[in-house]
């Protein structure tokens, strides 16, 4: 039985879908203007692993992650580079996708782009307004009326009264209320990408085009919503404010004898990726893109590193952590290459690793005890050379997107900027002459070379095999 941490009720809950027969999940994708960060590989690699775990556990999953491609940082970027709002964004999907697919992310079913979603935006703000939940202002945008929802807040714990504690006055504002937050922007003029709505020229604010994609694809109601800490407050308790202010406010699910009001049944929240204990962000000047992390670290070391904490607890981010997390690694598939693996049928109850392996999953998804069931099972291998364990530890891997490659290709690749395998390859054979001629001295010289430059010989009865440090 999965147990999962439910945002919306701060413990956890057994998982009892709407319709077991149709999972749904959504999770809040990138704003396509830059080059994917580290943060955006955690939501990735960690509803990825979500994905996998539920299709795993037999059921019938549709995954949504959608795309930002409209929005104030991508309108100033485009301009910026002189360049249209779909040029731009055009590039940096195709760059994300690449950035997904060398972490072993397999593609959501659907990804839905605000740009393609617009009419349904502004059919949802027209419901909004009949129900009394929005206003047009007079300066063409339109905006919720949050106090028109007494349960605004319920998500991130903060209530109206603490909200309106922190209001600060603002200037020439067209909204009723501080509170209040813009559904609809009117065009500005010299914005060139807009659309024809009831209220002008304009286009949608960000919080409302996650509320009509996940309606229009989802219905009025679905299982799981998804997405960064840092979104749990304004957008995701927005999107509560927006989905059950369209259905008139009466929406809910009922949780330990009371209903609350939300549009979703389970809200998941992974953490923050911190750098030097600070969040990793823009602002801050401290982000890393997933394509430089890459340039130093074997794809699957980061999303073993990933993997590594529990998807809702803060992650460090250091190289002394990804090293850490290479070394790891290289433990496991040196198991694998030392043991070849046979086919294993998965199951929970194939033996006392995977029985151990899956309830530690099923507990809120707990990578942290599934990977140290792994390395219990390498150690287990290595002991006993059975290949059956390998199998088992080689498939119990795969389940989180893991341990999939030839150990070969893990083990001896790496960086492009030193010595090649060919060239590691040909040191190793010359050394084996000099050893056969009883060469010491020429033997330890190619032997400090390599390991110079992080080539680490493994001498046995049948031969020398290397790998990369």
């Amino acid at each position: 039985m999965l147990n999962l941490y439910n945002t919306l009720t701060r413990q956890k809950e057994p998982f009892a879908p709407i319709n077991p027969a149709n999972v749904r999940m959504y999770v809040c994708g990138m704003t396509v203007y830059d080059y994917c960060h580290l943060g955006h590989a955690r939501v990735m690699v960690v509803f990825d692993m979500i994905a996998r775990w539920l299709r795993q556990s037999g059921y019938p999953l549709t995954y949504v992650r959608n795309i930002t491609d409209i929005d104030d940082k991508i309108i100033a970027r485009a301009a910026d580079n002189g360049e249209t709002i779909t040029e731009l964004t055009a590039r940096f999907i195709e760059a994300m996708n690449e950035d997904a697919a060398a972490l072993g992310v397999l593609r959501p079913d659907v990804e839905p782009k605000a740009t393609e979603h617009v009419t349904q935006m502004i059919s949802m703000i027209e419901r909004l307004i009949a129900n009394g939940k929005a206003y047009a202002a007079d300066n063409g945008d339109v905006y919720y009326a949050v106090r028109e929802f007494p349960a605004y807040g319920q998500l991130s714990g903060k209530s109206l009264d603490d909200l309106r504690a922190g209001e600060r006055v603002e200037v020439d504002s067209f909204k009723r209320d501080p509170l209040d937050f813009v559904l609809w922007k009117a065009a500005k003029p010299n914005e060139a990408d807009f659309w024809e709505s009831p209220w002008g020229k304009g286009r949608p604010g960000w919080h409302i085009e996650c509320s009509a994609m996940s309606e229009e694809l989802f219905g009025d109601t679905f299982d799981i919503h998804g997405g960064g800490a840092d979104l749990q407050f304004p957008h995701h308790e927005n999107e509560i404010a927006q989905s059950c202010g369209a259905h008139g406010g009466h929406c809910g699910h009922s949780h330990a004898g009371k209903t609350i009001e939300s549009h979703v049944k389970y809200w998941l929240h992974n953490g923050f990726i911190r750098v030097d204990g600070e969040k990793m962000s823009k602002s801050l000047g401290n982000f890393f893109t997933i394509r430089d992390v890459l340039k130093q670290y074997d794809a699957e070391v980061v999303r073993f590193f990933i993997l590594r904490a529990h998807y809702r607890s803060p992650l460090n981010y250091s190289d002394a952590h990804l090293d850490d997390a290479k070394g790891a690694l290289t433990r496991l598939y040196t198991t694998l290459k030392n043991t070849p693996p046979v086919e294993f049928d998965i199951h929970e109850n194939a033996n006392d690793y995977t029985r151990r392996f899956f309830a530690a999953m099923n507990d809120d998804f707990g990578t942290v005890e599934a990977m140290a069931v792994l390395f219990e099972l390498a150690n287990e291998t290595n002991k006993t050379g059975s290949a059956e364990l390998a199998g088992c530890l080689k498939a119990l891997g795969g389940i989180i997107g893991l341990l999939q490659r030839e150990p070969k290709e893990f083990l001896q690749g790496g960086a492009s900027d030193g010595l090649s395998n060919k060239e590691i390859d040909a040191l190793i054979a010359q050394r084996k002459q000099a050893r056969t001629e009883k060469n010491w001295a020429e033997s330890d010289r190619i032997r400090d070379l390599l390991q110079a430059q992080n080539i680490i010989l493994e001498d046995s009865a049948t031969g020398t095999s290397w790998r990369r440090g």
